[in-house]
Formats: C-alpha cells, sequence, structure tokens
C-alpha cells in the first residue's frame, strides 16, 4: 500500500481480515478512525478487548455467554422440554428476534462438512444426545442451515436420535434452500417455525 504510513497501513490490513471487508472498505474504516475523535477509537478497542475476555460458551447449550449459564438457559420461563438444534449462535438471535419460540436451544458450533474434514465428533452432538436423555427431553426442532451440510448434519442427528423417546422435527421450508438462517426475515422464520416437519 504504496503512500500510507506504516501504522495506518497496519489497520487496514487487519480490517480486510473481517469478513465481508475488501481493500476499498478497509481503507474508508482506517480513515474514518483516523478522522474521528481519540475517545471513540480508545472505546472501539476496550469494546473489541472487553468481549474477546468476558464472551465464552454456555455450558449448557453452547450460547455466548458472560458467565457459566447464558441468559436463555438461565430463564425459568423457558419451556425446558424443547431443544432448537442450530448450527452458530448468531442463529439463535435470528430465531428469538420472531418471538415465535419459547424453548431451549442447542449450539453445534458449525455443521458435518466432510470436504473440510468436520465429521460428528467436532460438533457438539454428543452433548446434546446428552441433554435430550439427562433433561428429559419431549422434541428436538432441527434448524440447521437449508445447504448440504446442514441436511446432512440433520439426518444425521434424526438418525442418532432414533432409538430415544423424543420427538424429532425440521423447521419447514419457509427458508429457501441454500439461504442461512442469519439473512432470513424475522416472518420468514416465524413461518418456518409454525411449519415444521416431524422427522421421527
Amino acid at each position: 500500500m504504496p503512500g500510507y504510513a506504516k501504522s495506518l497501513e497496519k489497520l487496514i490490513t487487519a480490517f480486510t481480515k473481517l469478513p465481508g471487508i475488501g481493500q476499498k472498505s478497509a481503507e474508508r474504516l482506517a480513515m474514518h478512525i483516523l478522522k474521528s475523535p481519540k475517545e471513540e477509537a480508545v472505546a472501539l478497542s476496550e469494546a473489541i478487548i472487553k468481549v474477546k475476555e468476558a464472551i465464552g460458551f454456555c455450558k449448557n447449550c453452547y450460547n455466548l455467554s458472560e458467565g457459566e449459564v447464558c441468559h436463555i438457559c438461565a430463564d425459568p420461563a423457558r419451556d425446558r422440554a424443547t431443544i432448537l438444534v442450530v448450527e452458530e449462535p448468531k442463529d439463535i438471535l435470528a430465531i428469538e428476534k420472531t418471538g415465535a419460540y419459547k424453548g431451549l436451544y442447542h449450539v453445534l458450533l458449525g455443521a458435518i462438512s466432510p470436504l473440510d474434514g468436520i465429521g460428528p465428533d467436532e460438533l457438539k452432538i454428543k452433548d446434546l444426545l446428552r441433554r435430550v436423555k439427562a433433561e428429559k427431553i419431549k422434541e428436538v426442532i432441527i434448524a440447521t442451515d437449508a445447504d448440504t451440510e446442514g441436511e446432512t448434519t440433520a439426518l444425521y442427528i434424526s438418525q442418532a436420535l432414533k432409538n430415544q423417546v423424543v420427538k424429532t422435527s425440521r423447521i419447514a421450508y419457509g427458508l429457501p434452500v441454500g439461504s442461512h438462517l442469519e439473512y432470513a426475515d424475522q416472518a420468514t422464520l416465524a413461518r418456518a417455525l409454525e411449519g415444521r416437519n416431524q422427522i421421527s
């Protein structure tokens, strides 16, 4: 990056490592920070450090949490007989915005993808099976993405739960095939939850 001071060049390079940020966007962000008051830059850097130090995974469901247990698992008003399975913590936020689901969650932290070397043992599937048994869960709703990896993961989980006394369903296809939960609008997600299909 000829013409840039080394410190600015380093900041631009750091921004290009963020998802969806290309060279031009990284330059705009760096220039914005350069023009902003020092207090804003300090507040941003402190917020980044704080989130890295304070946020971990809930010991029950693997949602993001500032304590041992996330706010959803700790809420006594939630339906404790139902678990909705998602791939990533960000999917929980998308579903919570609909207001259509009042049960618990389980985050797999990924999806089965043999090409990427991700099998069932790399995900939190065993923890899900343990929870279903220990917590006397009556229904597991599978809400993995509607892509090849998500479908493979949903099929694996439904097969793993086959011998357990639990209703297993998959969210309905209000979501377009190949789409991701985080990009779906609230009405589509709500319809998908209401019209879920039983697997076993």
